[in-house]
């Protein structure tokens, strides 16, 4: 659709929260429903097409995720972008990775970083 762009994969936003239960109560009200998570220090919530991941005592502030290999329900396409990949063409464009574990393995789950100009951290993490 796009020619050159990055297929960065499922996307969600992890919040940073103080009180887990009292976020997802919360965030229970606004029609999210629990799909993932311990239930304890982090859960995943979904409504309709929009995931987040709440997160207490793991996170310094909030994160924009990227999951390669994951559609929105979690599942494998057949084809996707691998993490590896996609730091290689990060790096071709300039960008700063940090937090680089895509080097450990040729292939199967890792992740990298970037920050973007205002200080927003940006997670590329491929779990299959």
């Amino acid at each position: 659709m796009y020619p050159g762009r990055m297929k960065l994969g499922n996307f969600s936003l992890s919040l940073t929260v103080k009180d887990l239960p009292t976020s997802r109560d919360f965030y229970n009200k606004l029609g999210f429903k629990e799909i993932g998570g311990d239930g304890e220090s982090w859960q995943i919530l979904r409504n309709d097409q929009t995931v987040l991941g709440l997160f207490q005592g793991m996170f310094e502030s909030n994160i924009m995720t990227f999951n390669p290999g994951w559609d929105i329900d979690q599942n494998q396409p057949e084809s996707f972008t691998d993490v590896r990949e996609l730091r290689d063409q990060c790096i071709a464009q300039g960008l700063q990775v940090s937090g680089d574990q895509t080097q450990e393995s040729k292939s199967g789950p890792a992740h990298f970083m970037l920050t973007d100009p205002d200080g927003n951290t940006i997670l590329i993490d491929q779990h299959v």
